[in-house]
């Protein structure tokens, strides 16, 4: 947690015309929706307005089509404005993973090459590093972060897994299961010094850090619209720079495979692009609402108040302390140390998941490291003091239970 907790919990953000802001949603409200950082949460403006479009597409596929490369290319111009980069740099791709499989994909074959991971890494984007590794013929080498480690630490870490052999680097800016940075930028001044390729996962960092990108050191960074900024699922964006950038293809050939980077990306068959051109409205309702910046504020300190009460509430049932130290923490995100027994894998965290949104009707994000279980708390601007107050009231007593008695 931060050092300048708020001593009470931050007031609730409101709509102008006095409402909610979760009315700005359509979110069940049969549920308490605490897991914003998985799949996001669409506002109902960028909803209709990707209804709009459908609609339009729908009435007359056959002038949508044609029409819709230069769209795309003006939503990426909106898109690159909002992250800061230039729209030269930016293509559209469905997620962060994608991005990271459009890398993959198009790196030179280096015989032998390794690849430089850390045990942070989300599942699937190192996996696909793997795969990269065995067509090389070479293998994955995993920097061991502790959960505590400073930025000088991680750097280290990370580091010292780097060497003659190393035909890559991929690194997360925000973690996924642990909820923490790791020192991108560094690393990424390394990597260039080396003459190595770097791709940076920033699947969490749009709308949570202010400027994902700034005087980026790395070659390339892929992040999703559909997490914090809350654009409509399937809209995520690959940024590339300098020359590797032209290497660069969509995962599925079409007829722009002849255009330049990032054009080639904007003519994808009959794939529904909606969520592309729907974006900008999901970033414009937040903006022109409340303003990033105090949105984020706004997230950061309701996260400090969420992982304090429920910290708490888990302390009183254990005994245990459960404040978690992430060496390098970020706005809007936590983690709160579970009782023992429960979560300690990736399998175990998913099925609690699933068992809290079941039977407790909460939607939560439970996550593992090194063998240790967590919920992590991500905040947005429909939360309220009033949502983690539920859980540590209602829900901690029962995962309590679950623990004591095997789940």
């Amino acid at each position: 947690m931060s050092e300048t907790e708020p001593a009470t919990a931050p007031t609730p953000l409101l709509l102008p015309d006095g409402r909610p802001a979760a009315e700005a949603w359509s979110l069940d409200p049969a549920l308490r929706h605490l897991n914003h950082g998985s799949f996001g949460a669409v506002p109902l403006a960028a909803q209709e307005r990707q209804q709009e479009l459908r609609a339009e597409m729908e009435r007359s596929p056959v002038v949508w089509f044609p029409t819709l490369p230069p769209r795309l290319a003006a939503a990426r111009r909106e898109l690159a404005e909002f992250l800061r980069v230039d729209a030269g740099d930016l293509a559209l791709v469905p997620n962060a993973s994608a991005g990271a499989s459009v890398v993959y994909a198009a790196l030179t074959p280096r015989p032998g090459g390794e690849i430089v991971v850390t045990d942070h890494g989300y599942g699937a984007v190192t996996m696909g590093g793997e795969r990269l590794a065995r067509r090389w013929g070479g293998r994955v080498r995993t920097a061991r972060v502790p959960l505590d480690a400073d930025a000088e630490q991680a750097y280290e870490a990370v580091v010292a897994e780097i060497g003659e052999a190393t035909g890559l680097i991929v690194v997360d800016q925000i973690t996924s299961a642990t909820a923490r940075r790791l020192p991108v930028e560094a690393i990424g001044e390394e990597a260039r010094r080396r003459g190595i390729p770097m791709l940076v996962d920033g699947a969490h960092a749009p709308g949570l850090l202010a400027t994902p990108l700034a005087d980026a050191p790395y070659d390339f960074w892929t992040g999703n619209l559909h997490k914090w900024g809350c654009a409509p699922r399937g809209t995520a964006a690959l940024v590339a720079r300098g020359p590797q950038r032209d290497l660069l293809y969509p995962l599925i050939d079409s007829w722009g495979a002849q255009d330049p980077y990032p054009d080639r990306f904007d003519q994808q068959g009959t794939i529904d692009a909606t969520s592309y051109l729907a974006a900008p409205t999901a970033l414009a309702l937040v903006e022109h609402t409340w303003g990033w910046d105090a949105a984020r504020r706004y997230m950061d300190d309701l996260a400090d108040h969420g992982a304090r009460v429920v910290g708490a509430a888990f302390a009183e049932l254990t005994g245990e302390d459960s404040r978690v130290d992430v060496g390098m923490p970020v706005p809007g995100m936590r983690l709160v140390r579970l009782p023992g027994g429960l979560g300690r894998t990736r399998v175990e965290a998913d099925a609690l998941r699933d068992r809290v949104a079941r039977e407790l009707d909460v939607e939560a994000a439970f996550t593992s490291f090194a063998g240790t279980g967590y919920w992590r708390l991500s905040a947005h601007v429909y939360n309220t003091a009033a949502d983690y107050e539920y859980f540590a009231e209602k829900c901690v007593p029962v995962l309590g239970e679950w623990a004591r008695f095997g789940g």
